[in-house]
């Protein structure tokens, strides 16, 4: 038994009954969570959580392939555990998958699984966090990406992606192509994993000055991933403590899963065992939905809502606005009803205007984007209607 996996036996959680359904224990120890691993037998010991990902519907992409292939897709049951140790917190995600997916250094058509973990590094306000794909404009989110990847050969093993080079390009043969493959092995890039920050699509930036202080890894078995990461609770970006909040994501190689195609879930609560704070955010995040979602239904067409959107069951023209397939599972009900009478405090920004300019999801007005959405300043029993409904709107969880 290890130093950690005897520090957490010896930690004792506080009653789960004192927290809402759906908040992340993250349980303190006196060891090291650096050391941890996917396959760790610490997590053993370790309250994990139950929460859903849904496909990430507000876009579709210009794939026709991917888009077959996940125009049934369901949603995904997936289990969060979380263990900090004072200075770094350390995140296991698993969720499942039949098949595994690795992504190919001389293959454009293969895709890796993955997944990733995103954070706001502004969480003040529980009611104007960030949107959830990947930020919003002055609302940035920092994301920790792992993929799983082909070992790669680069003359340095430094990470020069710029010299890649693989075994099909080489005219070695026998006991030549064993000699490759044992530099490979040396100097191959076998991990992906990066870090950003981003303020909505089309603005996410890599972190490469070394700020970033993470590590990331994923491991199959039984049809199931397991993906670790771990970073500091303060840097830079980030100051996590009390409750925060935390979003997963994960692709799925074999349906051409990438970039904005993927398996999204909400904002999470994460509860710091032994510190205090955040039960505001902890409240909003757990708080269940109100409102008459039938009423909220009949307003949702009163209002012309479906002129634009895509509401399953419903008619609206292609890319006239965001759809709203899975709006239910990965929106809050915050910043819903801030969309409906505020359209421009966030601006999902992943439209390209130049293929339908003649029906612009935004303007750009003095360099800033102004949606094309009016505002609708509804009594908040109206509000609390609507909301309810657009909770609804999400895919079943396979």
């Amino acid at each position: 038994m290890n130093k950690l996996t005897t520090a957490l036996l010896a930690t004792s959680l506080v009653a789960s009954a004192a927290l809402a359904e759906g908040t992340v224990l993250a349980q303190k120890t006196d060891g090291d969570v650096t050391k941890l691993t996917p396959t760790s037998s610490a997590w053993e010991y370790v309250k994990g959580t139950t929460i859903h990902l849904y496909p990430q519907t507000t876009v579709t992409m210009n794939d026709k392939k991917a888009n077959a292939l996940n125009k049934n897709a369901k949603a995904k049951e997936a289990r969060v555990k979380a263990i900090y140790d004072g200075k770094n917190i350390a995140f296991l995600l698993e969720w499942p998958d039949g098949t595994k997916s690795v992504q190919q250094g001389y293959r454009s058509d293969v895709y890796g699984d993955g997944f990733a973990v995103q954070l706001p590094v502004n969480y003040k306000d529980p009611k104007k966090l960030p949107y959830i794909g990947m930020g919003s404009e002055g609302r940035p989110v920092i994301i920790h990406l792992q993929k799983a990847v082909q070992p790669i050969y680069e003359p340095n093993g430094n990470g020069n992606v710029g010299d890649q080079q693989n075994v099909l390009s080489k005219n070695k043969f026998g006991k030549d192509i064993e000699a490759y493959n044992e530099k490979v092995s040396k100097l191959a890039v076998k991990d992906y994993q990066r870090s950003f920050i981003s303020e909505g699509f089309r603005s996410m930036t890599e972190i490469k000055d070394g700020s970033e202080k993470f590590s990331a890894d994923m491991s199959y078995g039984n049809n199931t991933w397991k993906g670790t990461v771990i970073r500091p609770l303060k840097d830079s970006y980030l100051n996590l403590k009390g409750s925060f909040p935390v979003a997963f994501a994960a692709w799925d190689g074999s349906k051409l899963n990438r970039d904005g195609l993927k398996l999204l879930s909400s904002w999470i609560p994460v509860k710091l065992v032994g510190q205090s704070g955040g039960d505001k955010l902890v409240a909003e995040l757990t708080a269940p939905v109100k409102g008459d979602a039938q009423n909220g239904k009949n307003l949702v067409m009163q209002n012309g809502c479906i002129g634009c959107h895509y509401i399953p069951g419903m008619s609206a023209p292609g890319y006239m606005a965001p759809g709203l397939a899975n709006i239910g599972g990965y929106a809050t009900a915050a910043y819903l009803r801030e969309s409906i009478v505020d359209p421009n405090a966030v601006v999902v920004p992943g439209y390209n205007r130049n293929a339908h300019p003649n029906t612009p999801w935004y303007n750009e007005v003095d360099g800033k984007r102004q949606s094309t959405m009016p505002p609708y300043p509804l009594d908040d029993k109206s509000l609390d209607d609507m909301v309810a409904y657009l909770k609804t709107l999400k895919s079943e969880v396979k």
